[in-house]
């Protein structure tokens, strides 16, 4: 399933244009945290609301059992790098509180790996990012569950 973004510039004050970025990054010590489908749902939520109580356009959400990719739009004031600390800082909160359980594995309750990955994309490789993130399974040779689009 395809995603449309919208291609209008995004207009302010003082700026116009556009930060639309690839990210990418695994649950702590690469766990398959995320193999049963409910898990998998569970982040996918989590990770949305987060980018919503932050302003960031979530397109595209893959989840995999050992890593996630993402496609977001997110505000000309605001770094990548601020931008994954807060998807996966809150995230992995609102995780631990809907799935207590998942302490007995990360009980120091750090869900996310340190490592990240993140790259700009411009309109004209976006359709390309966009069937290497929809195609993870195939990249990865594992059987599809569905896709988690937005």
């Amino acid at each position: 399933m395809e995603t449309q973004m919208n291609f209008e510039y995004e207009r302010n004050n003082h700026s116009v244009g556009d930060s639309i970025w690839h990210m990418e990054w695994c649950p702590k010590y690469r766990y398959k945290m995320f193999r049963k489908f409910k898990y998998k749902n569970l982040v996918a939520a989590c990770i949305r609301k987060a980018a919503t109580e932050h302003n960031i356009e979530i397109s595209i959400l893959n989840v995999m059992p050992e890593h996630l990719h993402l496609i977001v739009k997110i505000p000309l004031t605001m770094t990548p790098a601020k931008a994954l600390q807060l998807l996966k800082g809150r995230s992995a909160y609102l995780f631990f509180r809907a799935h207590p359980k998942a302490r007995l594995r990360y009980p120091k309750g750090h869900l996310w790996s340190r490592g990240k990955f993140a790259s700009s994309i411009g309109y004209s490789d976006l359709p390309k990012t966009m069937h290497y993130i929809l195609h993870q399974e195939e990249h990865h040779a594992q059987p599809s569950h569905g896709n988690s689009t937005l």
